[in-house]
């Protein structure tokens, strides 16, 4: 088999993210949106300018789409709810595992029929507790697929037919049967699995060719491939724990990618100064715009 291309992703904003994950790129604003976790904070970046600001939710979120109606919705720890970003605020609508303090929400986005998806987790990963919820245009949620450790990156084909979606610690990415009328699926089974050595799978996101971007948590890269698993693009990122890349800029020709300083000793942050930094690359293929919650 042909070595898989190699690109470096360069440092776009010196964030120093604790936990950067969940990028969303938004057309209107030619800006980038991406949250830190733990910090409960949603960003606002300008590629061009590099200015940055950020809205504080109160409380860690896992994951923003953008809305139809304007501003975004968000995962938090606490449920979904809607933000406000011209003014900063946010509104907690509709509450999720509110009575279970040791699990939050994770990563999530936007379906091709306007639903958001996003999953929980347990704060200690504890195998078994995480659960996959599907948010309607009325704000009513519904868990989807339950027994997960780390509920984490997914994203469907242009048809509709398919979801693909990451369990992070099987080390695979996973596909299911979609159906877009309905939001049901079903028939889950493995795509392919990450090659030993290269890191945990964490954000997913597909390009217009329909191959698969995955962040590589611990693998210090992003890696594209064939819907079959073939490995055809590395991207290498100066920082360890890589979280999740989107497609943005003019053409959706740039790739933003998040990462995280989470648990890394003194020592370790030493040799990778820009952890928990913004990156960005030019991949040579386009990304597809992003769907957007119609609640």
């Amino acid at each position: 088999m042909p070595e898989p291309r190699r690109l470096t992703a360069e440092l776009l904003l010196d964030a120093r993210a604790e936990l950067g994950e969940g990028p969303v790129w938004d057309p209107e604003g030619a800006c980038l949106w991406w949250v830190d976790i733990d910090r409960g904070r949603i960003h606002r970046t300008d590629p061009v300018t590099r200015e940055d600001r950020d809205i504080d939710v109160g409380q860690p979120v896992g994951a923003v789409g953008l809305r139809a109606a304007g501003g975004l919705v968000a995962a938090v720890r606490d449920g979904f709810g809607d933000v406000d970003t011209r003014r900063g605020t946010f509104h907690l609508r509709t509450p999720v595992e509110i009575d279970v303090p040791d699990t939050q929400m994770n990563d999530g986005k936007p379906d091709p029929a306007g639903r958001f998806w996003a999953g929980t987790l347990a704060r200690d990963h504890a195998a078994g507790r995480g659960t996959l919820y599907r948010l309607g245009a009325d704000w009513a949620v519904e868990p989807m697929l339950g027994g997960l450790a780390i509920s984490n990156g997914m994203d469907w084909t242009d048809d509709g037919r398919t979801m693909y979606f990451i369990d992070s610690p099987t080390g695979r990415v996973d596909r299911f049967s979609f159906d877009v009328q309905s939001g049901a699926i079903d028939d889950r089974r493995p795509a392919f699995a990450i090659p030993a050595g290269m890191g945990a799978p964490d954000g997913l996101t597909l390009d217009a060719e329909g191959y698969l971007w995955v962040a590589l948590w611990d693998g210090w890269a992003v890696a594209r491939f064939s819907p079959d698993g073939r490995l055809d693009t590395v991207v290498d990122v100066p920082a360890q724990q890589v979280t999740c890349q989107v497609f943005g800029g003019r053409d959706l020709a740039l790739l933003f990618i998040t990462t995280a300083r989470e648990g890394l000793s003194q020592a370790s942050l030493a040799g990778q100064p820009e952890a928990g930094g913004v990156f960005v690359c030019e991949p040579g293929v386009m990304g597809r715009p992003p769907n957007r919650f119609r609640g």
